[in-house]
C-alpha cells in the first residue's frame, strides 16, 4: 500500500522468519502483528506473547495494539490491557498480553500467527490548566450507565 499521506514508521524484525506488521486488504487500519514464538494457553490463562518486532515512531504518533476480532468471537481470545499503548519514544519489541476466556478450551498459537492489529495514529498533546471549578454540562458528573441503557 504506497499512498503519499503514509507516516514512515521503522521496523526492526528481531527474528527474520517473522513477517513484518502488514495490512490485509486495502483501507485497512489494523496491520497484523504475528507472535514469535508458539504457546499455548489454558482456559483463564493470560500470557506476554512476543511478536518478534521493534519499531520507531516519528513524534507526534502512537501505536494503538489492538485484539483481532476473530480470535474474540471464536476462541474468547483477546488482550488484558486494549488497547495497547505503544509511545514514540519506545524501541523494545512489541509484545501483546493476551488471555484465553473460553471456560473449557484450550488455544494454541503457532510462530508465524496473526494475534493482534497495530493502528498508527496521530496525538494531540493536552496542557493541563488547573481551575478550581470546572464549567457545566449537560451531562454533568453522571459516569458509568448515566445516559440510560437496557430498560
Amino acid at each position: 500500500m504506497t499512498a503519499t499521506n503514509n507516516v514512515k514508521v521503522l521496523i526492526t524484525r528481531l527474528d527474520d522468519s517473522v513477517p513484518a506488521p502488514s495490512y490485509a486488504k486495502p483501507g485497512d487500519a489494523g496491520a497484523d502483528l504475528t507472535t514469535r514464538v508458539d504457546i499455548t494457553l489454558q482456559p483463564g490463562e493470560r500470557a506476554l506473547v512476543p511478536t518478534g518486532i521493534s519499531i520507531a515512531l516519528p513524534n507526534g504518533y502512537v501505536a494503538l495494539v489492538h485484539p483481532r476480532s476473530g480470535l474474540a468471537i471464536k476462541h474468547g481470545v483477546t488482550m488484558v490491557n486494549s488497547p495497547g499503548t505503544v509511545d514514540a519514544g519506545f524501541r523494545g519489541e512489541l509484545q501483546i498480553i493476551l488471555i484465553n476466556h473460553d471456560p473449557k478450551s484450550a488455544i494454541s498459537f503457532k510462530k508465524g500467527d496473526r494475534i493482534a492489529q497495530l493502528v498508527i495514529q496521530k496525538v494531540e498533546h493536552a496542557e493541563f490548566i488547573e481551575v478550581t471549578t470546572l464549567p457545566g454540562s449537560d451531562r454533568g458528573t453522571g459516569g458509568f450507565g448515566s445516559t440510560g441503557g437496557k430498560s
